[in-house]
């Protein structure tokens, strides 16, 4: 029972400890590294210590296989976990980067995206009519009543179909939407079957390239342009929205996307809205749509990326407890020698742990460097709240580096702490038998 106990002691310090290094700051972790530091370098006990590990880190060629374990295996645990969290990161940035405070979306009532909200041709005017609205150099409301299609085009990469937002938009759509600049090639011509192309759908999807020709909705359409926009419209297909309902036998649209006059019109847009109980529309800026389109999928990432990389985390802790228990083993005579002359326990635990968190934090460098280079910038495409694909890059942010250098560290305390305490616990006696 007192052995039980005692061990369930240790396994609650254990994960104590583990909580509190998960919740702290990087100044926190600033401060206890100050703080280990001054130990060392100003306490007997600290100055101890820290013979006792430049004697270890002496030993590491002699035992380079066992080293490299905790290093690699640590390696890959964090590799994996920040190229998971950089495309979640990637993705939240391309659609939080998409819209603005000043651009509205008016969607059917209860509708969660494009595809699933219905605005018919006649109640186009009657929102454009509504108070709010910016005004363009013809006296027009700013507005683009828009269409939205499904399609299916190749991968470059493997040639696989993959779903393509094809967007149909009014006239007033280059106005509204002013950061979308073309970057090759010219604008489509309404009423002809003329298309433009997201960049980042030019670069992951076949035949979109100025010139190009493919087939769509059983017509055949001419790619006469590529745009950039630095959002999520870089992942669509623009073109008319009367071209886009003639291929498709639509009449209604999906979505009026409008500019506010002012950073508060959309109170009187949505009090206005309210009023007239024939239209039942949803209104919200489009930098807030978007946002909450990415919630989900990010979220979603990161819950795998961190469950793939704890069931790795947990290889990696018995990789590091085999190893640091062969140490230890190893080094029974050194260290029964040196409890022989007067070293007690803490220095002896205190070593042991640093040794291993030093080769932890080698690990974790080492994969966050390999996550950094082989990730950080990449393009890659995935299924958006449309059902279609969106073309983002990952981002290897220095919050996402921190996390996996803690996760780096966590291991390594985790797999060098009881090694340590076995040190500690080793008879004298024992340990001077080896000699």
């Amino acid at each position: 029972m007192k052995k039980f106990l005692i061990s369930l002691g240790l396994l609650l310090v254990v994960v104590a400890v583990l909580a509190a290094w998960i919740a702290m700051p990087p100044l926190g972790a600033l401060v206890l590294v100050v703080v280990l530091l001054a130990w060392l370098l100003l306490t007997r006990g600290g100055k101890r210590a820290a013979q006792i590990l430049s004697m270890g880190l002496q030993s590491l060629p002699q035992r380079w296989g066992e080293s490299l374990v905790i290093v690699i295996g640590i390696a890959g645990v964090v590799g994996v976990l920040v190229a998971m969290l950089s495309m979640g990161e990637g993705l939240k940035k391309t659609l939080t980067g998409s819209g603005d405070e000043r651009t509205v979306i008016l969607l059917r009532a209860g509708s969660q995206a494009e595809t699933n909200s219905v605005i018919t041709r006649d109640q186009v005017p009657r929102i454009g009519n509504l108070p709010g609205f910016a005004k363009g150099k013809d006296g027009r409301p700013l507005i683009s009543a828009e269409r939205s299609q499904v399609v299916n085009l190749q991968s470059r990469k493997d040639g696989t179909d993959t779903n393509v937002q094809f967007r149909g938009v009014g006239p007033a759509a280059f106005d509204v939407n002013p950061h979308v600049k073309l970057v090759e090639g010219r604008r489509f011509t309404p009423g002809l079957r003329e298309l433009i192309a997201g960049r980042g759908a030019s670069t992951q999807f076949r035949n979109l390239q100025v010139g190009k020709q493919l087939k769509l909705g059983n017509q055949i359409w001419t790619v006469v342009g590529i745009f950039a926009s630095g959002d999520s419209h870089e992942s669509e297909l623009w073109t008319d929205a009367d071209s886009l309902a003639a291929a498709y036998n639509r009449s209604d649209f999906q979505s009026v996307i409008g500019t506010l006059e002012s950073d508060g019109a959309i109170k009187s847009l949505q009090t206005a809205i309210a009023a007239d109980p024939t239209l039942k529309f949803d209104v919200a800026t489009t930098k807030s749509y978007f946002a909450k389109q990415s919630e989900g999928l990010t979220k979603t990432l990161g819950f795998l990326g961190k469950i793939v990389a704890a069931i790795m985390a947990i290889g990696a802790i018995f990789g590091a407890l085999n190893s640091m228990y062969a140490a230890v083993a190893g080094r029974a005579r050194e260290i029964g020698t040196l409890r022989a002359l007067g070293f007690n326990g803490a220095p002896v635990v205190a070593a042991i742990m640093l040794e291993t968190m030093l080769l932890a934090v080698v690990g974790g460098a080492l994969g966050a460097g390999l996550a950094w280079l082989l990730f950080s910038g990449s393009e890659v495409s995935t299924m958006g709240s449309n059902f279609s694909q969106v073309v983002f890059k990952f981002h290897v942010t220095p919050d996402l580096l921190w996390n996996g250098l803690k996760w780096a560290l966590a291991i390594g305390f985790v797999g060098g702490f009881y090694p340590a305490l076995r040190a500690a616990r080793m008879r004298i006696t024992d340990a001077l038998r080896a000699l």
